[in-house]
């Protein structure tokens, strides 16, 4: 999507705008539900993160990988332009931290909880119980949406490489499921996630470049 074309749809009835998102929802979220007990049923890779290639692909739905990336990516440009530099490594940053913390807030919200809990059937956690923690929690996948928080704006950064950057992020979700660490629809719902937490920032830049 273009920053014209995201343009076009800002400027659409709030409605029509809302049924958007509602149905973009839907895909990533309630349709993959469906096949949440059969992927549990039927993908899954013991002991992967045994695996190095696993691992790797995990550690990119971490900030220990970004926070490097952020330091290169200031590193590299500070010499050219300064300030460009200085905003691009905290939009770098910014992007995976932020959609890990909204990522920990929807899960203490939905509360479902891990698919090993009630062997790959839907089991969510009662209000009283650790009220306020996420730990345990499944829904979305936080290694997803940091990994696609992260991509995005990577392929806003860099454009030609993009599809590097995606296919790192959906191999991050795909260990997660794998492992039985998550539901096909956390995977899919934390990369719809993500993804909107890293194009919103880059357009909120565009506009700030747009009134300097």
């Amino acid at each position: 999507m273009s920053y014209d074309s995201w343009n076009s749809y800002s400027r659409m009835p709030l409605a029509v705008r809302a049924g958007v998102a509602l149905l973009i929802t839907l895909a990533f979220l309630i349709v993959p539900a469906f096949g949440d007990q059969w992927a549990y049923a039927h993908l899954y890779i013991p002991k992967i993160y045994d695996r190095d290639w696993a691992m790797a692909l995990r550690a990119a739905g971490t900030l220990y990988v970004w926070i490097p990336v952020a330091l290169i990516v200031w590193l590299v440009q500070r010499e050219q332009n300064p300030a460009l530099a200085k905003r691009r490594s905290l939009l770098m940053l910014g992007s995976p931290v932020l959609a890990g913390v909204l990522c920990e807030v929807l899960k203490i919200v939905i509360r479902r909880e891990r698919p090993d809990v009630g062997a790959g059937e839907w089991v969510f956690r009662d209000w009283s119980e650790h009220t306020f923690s996420s730990a345990g929690l499944s829904t979305p996948s936080s290694h997803t949406m940091v990994a696609f928080g992260a991509a995005t704006m990577l392929a806003r950064l860099y454009p030609r490489a993009r599809w590097v950057f995606y296919v790192i992020a959906w191999g991050c979700g795909a260990t997660r499921m794998l492992s039985h660490a998550h539901y096909v629809s956390d995977v899919t719902f934390g990369a719809l996630l993500g993804w909107a937490v890293g194009w919103g920032l880059w357009i909120q830049f565009s506009k700030l470049n747009e009134a300097a």
